[in-house]
């Protein structure tokens, strides 16, 4: 008897484990009751902020992507550092580069007036990166929510999780698929390039010392990033020089015509084997938006912390 009733125990356990994974997973309604306004709320704020600056869609856009591509997406790129905890912030990807954050804090104020202490600022990240594309001309998709957010950081696994602009194709290709991301994945993704801004450091030593660039374009560049390291490295110029605040697939028809700004961008396009999947896209926006939008819901199923993991943060610079 004793042991019959040890089994149903571990039966028992072994339901409510099974039935707690099952309610851990994301969902695009899970906050449909316990925050109603959610979604409204998020995309008023980001429009917002949109409206300021057109750049600032883009920059948002990179949050989600810098926090997923590190150890998940559990905002963990938003903790500020402290005396006794070093974050992701100052790493090399992110370290002068990395902006919104005030947006984002912006956001989640908005957000706790309307339902306190229920949403994730990793949820609000993956909100705001749909609603930044949607606004710039770009696909919408359902957002899959119920993240929670993490109590710690790594700054060396941003250092070394994030894609470099220096990166060559096979090492695109192996980062993107160790995160479970397929290779056309990884073009589509590269196609948020078609918003937003690079910094003279990142695009350098493409535009004086790559061959497989047109030449007009690199002398462009040059005149406002200087060949000697040090002297303009922050000046910026657009990822895509025709339509730099809208979401479309300019990206691609630049890659064509070797124009990528980026070492990392024109890979894409330079006789491997994305080369097709780029050409495609390059001729056909809707298959391009339809596989992006595909793209980001797998890249926000990256590792979340469910169910007791993590927290919810009061402050997303903080953790509780």
């Amino acid at each position: 008897m004793a042991f019959l009733c040890s089994r149903l125990t571990i039966s028992f356990a072994l339901f409510v484990l099974i039935l707690g994974t099952a309610n851990a997973q994301l969902s695009t309604n899970f906050y449909s009751s316990s925050c109603p306004k959610l979604l409204s709320t998020v995309k008023s704020t980001v429009q917002s902020a949109i409206s300021k600056e057109a750049r600032m869609g883009a920059s948002l856009l990179r949050l989600f992507f810098h926090d997923c591509f590190v150890n998940g997406c559990d905002g963990s790129i938003l903790l500020d550092d402290t005396s006794s905890f070093t974050g992701e912030k100052n790493a090399n990807p992110n370290r002068n580069s990395a902006r919104g954050f005030d947006v984002i804090d912006n956001i989640k104020s908005a957000v706790e007036k309307v339902c306190p202490g229920v949403v994730s600022c990793a949820d609000i990240l993956a909100i705001t990166a749909r609603d930044s594309v949607e606004i710039l001309g770009g696909p919408t998709w359902n957002v899959k929510l119920g993240r929670r957010d993490a109590k710690t950081a790594s700054q060396s696994a941003a250092n070394n999780g994030i894609p470099a602009p220096t990166s060559n194709l096979n090492q695109l290709i192996s980062r993107f698929s160790a995160l479970g991301l397929s290779t056309k994945d990884l073009v589509a993704l590269s196609g948020g390039h078609t918003i937003g801004q690079a910094r003279c450091t990142n695009f350098r030593a493409r535009i004086y010392n790559e061959s497989n660039i047109d030449s007009s374009f690199a002398s462009t560049r040059k005149s406002s990033c200087p060949q000697s390291s040090g002297s303009g490295d922050n000046n910026l110029a657009p990822l895509d020089l025709q339509t730099p605040t809208t979401f479309d697939n300019y990206y691609f028809r630049n890659l064509v015509q070797k124009k990528g700004l980026l070492h990392s961008d024109q890979q894409l396009y330079n006789g491997g084997s994305t080369d097709s999947i780029v050409r495609g896209y390059s001729t056909d926006q809707s298959s391009f938006s339809s596989d992006f939008a595909s793209a980001m819901i797998k890249m926000g199923d990256i590792s979340p912390l469910t169910g007791s993991n993590g927290e919810v943060r009061k402050n997303c610079r903080r953790v509780n």
